[in-house]
């Protein structure tokens, strides 16, 4: 059994607190031994996909404390711990399972009397059975006609994941002649996005997926109400266009309201889901199952990787390792995810909630406070948009803010043009690979409105293309890193108790159970 101590207790923290001004990132990026630093600092993912950390703050002092911490903290041992299915979400007493919906990673886990590996692998081909019918037109609507839009309606890690690969291989489908749906999203509370969706859409002709893990998600069953009643008033019966995913004992389980339904547990959290059923259905619906398990078997190949005890050869390791001596030792309390493709413009969303929805917390894993700061906050937008925005402070301003940058050698649509000597491609691959020097070198100016102070640490992670593959991978390299600095800062990474007192308070509000501020801000909203 692993060790599980909080940081500051560990020798290999002490001693890497002594490395805090070790690596200056403009000097080690500067001239000639810059470009045999970017050619040595890499570690493969999967799938193509290789993480470049030239410019992050680390030398070999760094990297063997590093190295250290991760022995002393155990990470090898507590991730084997977590997919043989020991309990490690200990806010709920939970296992942890996203990783064994993409495959076996050790020993069977057998847990309320399944193999959950067995669970997950027959709830994704029941739902593979049944898209199949729908786009062989052997499941219709009531007029005999094919659906032709899958609309998935969740929030949360049930929208921002799905909603996310969805959008980043949308394009890849069309040009690989895979789209067999057009997938849409609703999740909001508010009903302008409803109606807005509903307004792009032909209800007659669409298939609603409904996920909630317990089936009372506030938000979702009002959205789902809101769906019916546009169904209803179409003329149309609600239960042939909707589709249940849930977990087997919620009140949408076997319900006759819906075609189908489809099952997760409470092993899988919901920033965590997509490669459950959560994702499994929707994404299967838009692209065909096929296209889904290679998303999945990206992802699982990230998995294996992930295993590897020495951080030189394990990226999601060694980026989670950067990441909290940036945090931790250097005092950055911000990272930024900057992908340089707009097939990924809502993976940094994402991220934010996979990140901070993780390690936001102040006590460890057994409720004790730590004296510590834990998870970055995380923002991005992709680029070459985000460099003619929120860059300016990242260049010149006061706050150090690392980053990581996601880049393709090649776009995913067969067209592009050459304009001035080079294609679009190449001016953004131009701009990523300008932004990460400028970041670490700056710029030497007598105007002072002009001079880069430099010294910004990033990393980046390359891929060929993206697809099915590599973006299972990509996101199976943050999920892991974000798990691996969960267990450095002994947080319990798996739960969101941070969520719930706005829901209750929520809810007070709606059975008009106010006093105080409470009481004043609903009368301000007219509630």
């Amino acid at each position: 059994m692993a060790n599980w101590k909080n940081l500051d207790t560990l020798k290999a923290y002490d001693e890497l607190l002594e490395l805090w001004n070790e690596v200056s990132v403009k000097d080690v990026m500067a001239g000639e031994s810059g470009a045999k630093r970017v050619a040595e600092y890499n570690v493969p993912i999967a799938e193509g996909l290789t993480f470049n950390y030239a410019a992050r703050p680390v030398d070999d002092k760094v990297l063997n404390a590093l190295q250290a911490l991760a022995d002393e903290a155990e990470l090898a041992d507590k991730y084997k711990e977590l997919y043989n299915g020991a309990v490690i979400n200990t806010g709920e007493n939970r296992l942890v399972l996203h990783q064994l919906c993409r495959g076996q990673l050790g020993d069977d886990v057998i847990a309320d009397g399944v193999n959950k590996r067995d669970f997950y692998a027959k709830q994704q081909a029941r739902i593979a059975e049944f898209v199949k019918k729908v786009h062989a037109g052997e499941i219709v609507n009531e007029a005999g006609e094919k659906f032709t839009t899958a609309c998935q309606i969740g929030i949360g890690g049930s929208d921002l994941g799905p909603r996310a690969i969805y959008i980043a291989l949308e394009n890849w489908a069309k040009v690989n002649d895979c789209l067999k749906m057009d997938a849409k999203f609703i999740s909001n509370v508010d009903p302008d996005d409803a109606s807005a969706v509903l307004s792009q859409i032909d209800v007659s002709k669409t298939i609603f997926v409904l996920v909630s893990k317990s089936g009372t998600t506030l938000e979702t069953l009002t959205n789902e109400a809101f769906v019916k009643n546009a169904i209803q008033e179409a003329g149309l019966d609600a239960s042939k266009h909707m589709i249940a995913v849930t977990s087997e004992t919620s009140p949408l389980a076997g319900n006759p309201d819906y075609l189908d339904s489809f099952y997760m547990d409470d092993y899988i959290g919901g920033r965590y889901s997509s490669s459950s059923a959560v994702g499994g259905a929707i994404l299967s619906l838009a692209f065909g199952p096929e296209i889904f398990d290679r998303f999945l078997q990206g992802a699982a190949k990230a998995d294996a990787a992930a295993k590897e005890t020495d951080i030189t050869k394990n990226a999601a390791m060694l980026d989670a390792l950067i990441g909290v001596y940036e945090r931790n030792v250097l005092g950055c309390d911000t990272t930024a995810v900057l992908p340089y493709s707009q097939a990924l413009a809502r993976f940094p969303a994402h991220l934010q909630q996979l990140d901070m929805e993780s390690n936001g917390k102040s006590v460890n894993r057994f409720g004790e406070p730590v004296n510590y700061v834990t998870g970055p906050i995380i923002f991005g937008e992709p680029g070459t948009n985000g460099q003619h925005s929120f860059y300016q402070l990242l260049h010149q301003g006061k706050t150090i803010v690392p980053l990581q940058f996601v880049g393709f050698k090649e776009n995913q649509m067969e067209n592009d043009v050459v304009i001035e000597g080079s294609t679009s491609q190449q001016k953004l691959k131009a701009n990523v690979a300008a932004q990460i020097v400028a970041f670490a070198c700056g710029k030497d100016d007598e105007n002072k409105n002009k001079y880069f102070e430099g010294d910004r640490p990033s990393s980046i992670i390359v891929g060929d293309k993206l697809t099915p593959e590599s973006l299972g991978a990509l996101l199976a390299h943050f999920e892991n890193k974000v798990m691996f600095q969960g267990f450095v800062w002994n947080v319990n990474s798996f739960d969101q108790e941070g969520v719930q007192l706005g829901k209750l308070l929520a809810k007070k509000v709606l059975a008009g159970d106010t006093d105080g501020a409470l009481k004043g801000y609903a009368e301000l909203l007219d509630i």
